[in-house]
C-alpha cells in the first residue's frame, strides 16, 4: 500500500479504534484507497473546465475569479510550507470572520496536505485553549482584528504555536505572499488522509474534535450538492453560518466550488442586512437558521426575491409557522436539512419536490437511516426512537470517550428523537436529551414550541423540561413577546390556554418565563443548554 504523505501522524494515531467505527457505505470509487486531494477537485479542476474568469468569491471589498483564487491559494501554500515549515499532517488553526481570505486559507491548507482546524471568531481565550490543547496546531492563522484572544490562549497553553495574521487589505500574510509564485504542486494525499477537524461543543461545553478525510469532503458534495442543491455556475451562494461550522463550510465553500458557482463571503449579518444582500449580490441559494427566516419574513415587504431559487434551513427544528411566513413573504418554500458536525454535513432532506408537510424528507441518496430502540432494535412505523444513520461519512472523534455514545450497533446515533412514516419519510420530534418526561408522559418541546409560535403575540420561544418534585419535570416555556405585555400574568395565562386548546392537557407549559431574547450561538442556533443552567 502506498504510504500517506501526511508525515505528522499525531491525529491519525488518535483516531478511534476500528471497533468503534460505524459501518460505512462507500460509493464504488471510494471502495479502495485512491489518490485524492479535495483542493484538486474543488478548485484546480474548475480552471481545467474553463471557468477561470468566472467569479469564485465576492465580499464587500473583494471579488476574485477562479483564476485569481487559484493564484492566491498557491501563494498562501508557499507561505505555509516555505516560511513556516508546515508539513503534511500538521494542524493549522484558522480564526476569523467569514471572508474570501479565510476561505482561501482553508483551501491552501488542503493543497499542502495539512489539517484545517477552523474556529469561531467569537471564542474567548479559555475556549480556544481547549481546542489548541486537543489539536496541537503548529501554526495559527488569524484575522488581525481578533488576534488578542488567540495570543492569550497560546500564552496560557503548554503547546505553543506560531501566529500568522491577515486582514482583507493586507497584513503579514499578504506581505509574504507577494514573494512567492502563483503555482503550487498540491500534496498527493489519499482518500483516507485527514482534511479537517471540526470542533463541536454539544451541550457540555467540552469541545469534541470530529475528524474528516478528503473523501468525506467530496462525499458531501456528491450527496448533498448533487441530490438536494444541484449547483450550477450561475448560482450565487450566501449564508450567515461561520466557516467554522461545517454547515457554513459546505454552504459557502464546498458546494459553490463544486458547482463552479459564486460564494458571497462577508462577516456577520443582521436579518435586515441579509435581505439587502439578496438584492445586492443577486443571491440564488441561501443557507441560514429558522430564526433568520422568521425575522426576514417580517421585514420582507417590498424586497426582491426574484433571483432566490432555494432557501435552506438547518441548525434547529423548523416550525410550520416559519415555513408559512417565509412562503408568504418570498413566494417559495423552505428546504430543511438535518445533519451534524460528526457526519460533516446533511444526511436527511427533501429529495423530491413534494414531501408530507410534517416530515423533513428521507435519507439523502448515499445515506441510510433507521429508528432504533435503546437496545439497538429497529422500531416500527410511527414509533419514536433514536435516529441512526450510515453513509459515506461518519463520526470519528479525536481521542474522546464520547465516541462510544455516538457510534452504537454499527450506526451513528445522532441524538435526535425521530420516527418514520409508512413511506419512509422522517418525522423530527426533538433532541433526545431535550425530551421532556412529565408524570410519565413523553413530551416533545419542539411540538409545544410550534404551537406557541402560531400565537401572534409570540415572536420567539424555546421549551425545555425543568425539575419538579412531584412530576419529575414540567414543561417550561421561555417566550420573547412581539410586544412587551402590560399585564404579564394575563399574557402567560392566555398562552397557557392557547396551548391547552390545541394539544393534550399534559403538554401545556406550566411555567412560562418572559425574556427579551434567547441565547444563541454565532450562527444563530438556539443554545437550549444555557436555559437549563
Amino acid at each position: 500500500m502506498n504510504k500517506s504523505p501526511q508525515v505528522d501522524r499525531y491525529i491519525h494515531d488518535r483516531l478511534p479504534p476500528n471497533d468503534q467505527w460505524p459501518e460505512l457505505i462507500l460509493p464504488n470509487h471510494f471502495q479502495q484507497r485512491i489518490p485524492l486531494n479535495c483542493a484538486n477537485l474543488l478548485l484546480d479542476r474548475r480552471l481545467e473546465e474553463g471557468l477561470g474568469s468566472k467569479t469564485a468569491f465576492v465580499s464587500k471589498c473583494i471579488s476574485w475569479s477562479y483564476s485569481e483564487l487559484y493564484e492566491r491559494t498557491c501563494r498562501m501554500a508557499h507561505v505555509l510550507t516555505n516560511d513556516f515549515g508546515v508539513q503534511p499532517g500538521n494542524r493549522v488553526l484558522i480564526r476569523g470572520p467569514n471572508s474570501p481570505t479565510l476561505a482561501a486559507i482553508w483551501i491552501a491548507i488542503q493543497k499542502i496536505g495539512a489539517i484545517a482546524v477552523t474556529t469561531m471568531s467569537l471564542l474567548r481565550s479559555r475556549e480556544l485553549a481547549k481546542i489548541i490543547e486537543k489539536a496541537k496546531p503548529i501554526l495559527a492563522v488569524c484575522d488581525c482584528s481578533i488576534v488578542d484572544e488567540l495570543r492569550k490562549s497560546i500564552q496560557a497553553n503548554p503547546h505553543a504555536c506560531e501566529i500568522l495574521t491577515y486582514d482583507e487589505s493586507g497584513g503579514e500574510l499578504e506581505n509574504r505572499m507577494i514573494h512567492h509564485p502563483e503555482a503550487f504542486e498540491n500534496c498527493s494525499t489519499f482518500s483516507d488522509d485527514i482534511s479537517l477537524i471540526g470542533f463541536t461543543s454539544g451541550t457540555t461545553g467540552e469541545p469534541k474534535g470530529t475528524i474528516h478525510f478528503h473523501r468525506d469532503v467530496m462525499s458531501v458534495c456528491e450527496t448533498v450538492a448533487e441530490h438536494i442543491i444541484h449547483p450550477v455556475p450561475n448560482d450565487i451562494f450566501i449564508s450567515t453560518a461561520p466557516l467554522a461550522f461545517t454547515f457554513g463550510l459546505g454552504g459557502l465553500v464546498l458546494f459553490p466550488l463544486y458547482g463552479g458557482s459564486t460564494s458571497v463571503l462577508n462577516g456577520r449579518y443582521s436579518p435586515e442586512e441579509l435581505l439587502d444582500a439578496f438584492e445586492k449580490y443577486k443571491a440564488t441559494i441561501c443557507f441560514t437558521v429558522p430564526t433568520f427566516y422568521q425575522k426576514m419574513a417580517r421585514l420582507a415587504e417590498k424586497k426582491n426575491f426574484a433571483n432566490l431559487r432555494m432557501s435552506i434551513s438547518s441548525g434547529e427544528a423548523l416550525a410550520q409557522s416559519v415555513k408559512t411566513e417565509w412562503l408568504h413573504a418570498s413566494g417559495q418554500g423552505l428546504t430543511e436539512l438535518l445533519g451534524s458536525t460528526e457526519m460533516l454535513h446533511a444526511f436527511i432532506g427533501p429529495t423530491e419536490e413534494q414531501i408530507p408537510p410534517e416530515t423533513i424528507g428521507k435519507a439523502i441518496p448515499g445515506y441510510r437511516v433507521a429508528i432504533l430502540g435503546n437496545e439497538g432494535e429497529h422500531l416500527p412505523t410511527n414509533e419514536i426512537g433514536h435516529l441512526a444513520v450510515k453513509g459515506p461519512t461518519a463520526c470519528r472523534y479525536l481521542e474522546d470517550s464520547r465516541q462510544k455514545d455516538y457510534v452504537q450497533f454499527g450506526w451513528n446515533i445522532t441524538g435526535d428523537a425521530c420516527s418514520l412514516d409508512k413511506n419512509g419519510y422522517v418525522i423530527y420530534h426533538t433532541r433526545v436529551d431535550d425530551m421532556i418526561i412529565s408524570s410519565g408522559y413523553n413530551i416533545s418541546g419542539i411540538e409545544v414550541e410550534n404551537v406557541l409560535l402560531e400565537n401572534p403575540k409570540v415572536s420567539e420561544c424555546a421549551v425545555i423540561g425543568t425539575r419538579d418534585p412531584e412530576r419529575g419535570q414540567v414543561v417550561t416555556a421561555y417566550i420573547v413577546p412581539k410586544d412587551q405585555p402590560k399585564d404579564e400574568t394575563g399574557y402567560i395565562e392566555d398562552l397557557q390556554s392557547f396551548v391547552r386548546s390545541r394539544l393534550a392537557p399534559y403538554k401545556y407549559p406550566r411555567k412560562i418565563k418572559i425574556l427579551t431574547d434567547l441565547p444563541r450561538n454565532e450562527s444563530g442556533k438556539l443554545q437550549r443548554f444555557r436555559l437549563k443552567e
